[in-house]
């Protein structure tokens, strides 16, 4: 089980209890019954693990799973290991979300944290610390020596924070690790629930969040911009990827290292972003897609497609720089 500081876990739960509360397609009466520590990504999953797998893209790291059981389906299933159990469901996600809310049932909604100090004892508390005026600290927070935070910020609890950053005013940082020398400018929410949920009829049912943010040292995200946490891996902004502002970055997200980002970008959850990449401003990705290193995508772009290591692309949908200019001499 990967450890997770920021939720109150339950469990662990009997196989067969799981299976019965996601309505299996097949009958499994015949497995042998075990107790199942936690839901994973299909990287993350140990041997007492179960995750799920719900397309093909990910069939490369699904055959290695450690996982002990796979929500899936019958078509996806031939993607797993032998040894592990292929639990199908007619509705991937939704089984997924049943099983996050019987291990993080207080993980589908940002309930507030009421646990915060402020200003007047924070700072005995962290003697090191820069603190402007009415900033709120919670439970368990680590801050390095030399950081500034600036006035009307909320920290919440078990948030980490490195050395010699800065935090801007009106930030609100949750569910976050956060690096040496990153700069967080005024008004950006970091940590923030994701845009998950199930539609099942005339009810949208929400998803558990339950991963975190990390960013990477030297990071710098613009003003008002918002970094939602992973829903079972973590998003990741890595070493000295700067962010313009007004940006979102939605769950699951990876960025490398060393990335540029111009004003509006908005970058759908599960993109995987390769190094040293440049995106214009207002340029949209679609989830579930991997980018390249050395990419350049050209302002107000759509990309719905994969983009191999250093290619230039522009236009919606995205296309090859050069195709993008011959169509537009055309015209």
């Amino acid at each position: 089980m990967v450890s997770n500081q920021f939720f109150v876990k339950k469990g662990p739960y009997p196989l067969k209890e799981i299976i019965k509360a996601i309505d299996c397609t097949n009958n499994y009466s015949n497995v042998k019954d075990f107790e199942i520590h936690g839901v994973e990504s299909l990287v993350n999953a140990k041997e007492n693990d179960m995750t799920f797998l719900n397309s093909s893209r990910y069939k490369d790291v699904s055959l290695k799973t450690k996982a002990a059981a796979c929500i899936t389906s019958s078509n996806l299933s031939k993607f797993l290991p032998n040894k592990c159990i292929k639990l199908n469901v007619k509705n991937i996600l939704l089984a997924v979300t049943q099983v996050s809310k019987m291990f993080y049932p207080k993980a589908d909604l940002d309930y507030p944290d009421i646990n915060l100090i402020d200003s007047n004892e924070i700072k005995n508390k962290y003697p090191e610390v820069n603190f402007g005026k009415n900033v709120f600290i919670g439970k368990n927070v680590q801050i390095g020596k030399n950081t500034f935070v600036g006035s009307n910020c909320i920290i919440e609890s078990n948030v980490k924070i490195g050395k010699n950053c800065v935090i801007g005013s009106l930030v609100i940082i949750k569910y976050s690790i956060i690096n040496d020398y990153v700069c967080i400018k005024e008004g950006s929410k970091i940590g923030i629930k994701g845009f998950g949920f199930i539609p099942i009829g005339q009810k949208n049912i929400r998803t558990p969040q339950i991963g975190k943010v990390i960013l990477g040292e030297g990071v710098e995200i613009g003003a008002n911009c918002t970094i939602d946490r992973g829903s079972v891996s973590d998003t990741i902004i890595g070493r000295n990827t700067f962010l313009d502002n007004h940006i979102h970055i939605a769950h699951n997200v990876k960025i490398g290292t060393n990335c540029m980002m111009a004003a509006q970008v908005g970058i759908a959850g599960s993109t995987t972003i390769g190094d040293n990449t440049v995106i214009g401003g207002q340029a949209g990705i679609s989830g579930h897609l991997k980018i390249g290193n050395n990419v350049k995508i050209g302002g107000a772009s759509g990309v719905t497609r994969d983009i191999p290591d250093n290619s230039q692309v522009m236009g919606y949908p995205a296309v090859p720089l050069r195709d993008f200019v011959k169509m537009r001499r055309k015209k």
